[in-house]
């Protein structure tokens, strides 16, 4: 089984972790607070000694490509794109919501929509709908949450299940019998499955084309008293 750097840096999460197969042979992380650029590195080294492993034994490197934090899948995917042309390793790019998705699925094993939604400010998140096998059913969007956001589905008796850092501030405001919300956030861990079936499939990036999936602009504004 291929032996993958799983890098996650969508959300406030930075992790790592280092997959075989399926398994994970070491996982390092933290939700400090702006520390992706200045913890990434450590992160991986850590996760290397953990495995008793060097750069050079990685098969692929495989990365969270968003939606999410503008700096923080910036951070991520430079990190992969510099070690995979440093080492000639392949890159695999995989789709944030779709790995919150298959987690959770994996976890609740109920036949439901499973709607991962990651903060993007306010009360507006990036998200979309996939069932029991991981397939997508909604494509990914920006979506604004209010008391009726999916009353046409629970009026049809459809379960939703939600999980993802959005998720958390939406359950104030997301009333039904036929809602639930899972713990799972994201996590380099679960990224293996998906970088693995990836790999087997030889579906990887060009790493000098590839670019995350910001979804939207950054939210940029311009210093008042900023000179002309």
């Amino acid at each position: 089984m291929p032996l993958i750097l799983n890098i996650e840096t969508a959300t406030e999460v930075c992790s790592v972790c280092i997959s075989k197969g399926k398994e994970i042979v070491s996982l390092s992380e933290t939700t400090e607070n702006h520390a992706h650029a200045r913890m990434i590195t450590l992160l991986i080294q850590q996760c290397l000694e953990m495995a008793n492993m060097t750069m050079p034994d990685l098969e692929a490197v495989a990365v969270s490509q968003g939606p999410g934090s503008y700096t923080g899948l910036r951070v991520g995917s430079s990190a992969a794109k510099g070690i995979c042309y440093a080492l000639d390793k392949p890159l695999i790019a995989i789709d944030t919501l779709q790995s919150l998705a298959l987690a959770t699925s994996l976890k609740e094993k109920q036949n439901a929509l499973y709607c991962p939604m990651i903060d993007a400010r306010r009360m507006e998140v990036y998200c979309a709908f996939y069932n029991k096998e991981n397939m997508l059913v909604t494509k990914t969007h920006s979506q604004v949450i209010d008391e009726g956001t999916y009353e046409n589905y629970f009026a049809s008796e459809k379960k939703i299940i939600f999980s993802g850092n959005g998720a958390a501030k939406c359950k104030t405001v997301i009333k039904s019998p036929f809602a639930s919300f899972s713990p799972i956030v994201c996590s380099s861990m679960h990224l293996a499955p998906l970088s693995l079936k990836t790999f087997l499939e030889r579906a990887f990036s060009d790493p000098a084309y590839f670019t995350p999936n910001y979804h939207k602009a950054p939210n940029i504004t311009i210093p008042k008293n900023k000179d002309i």
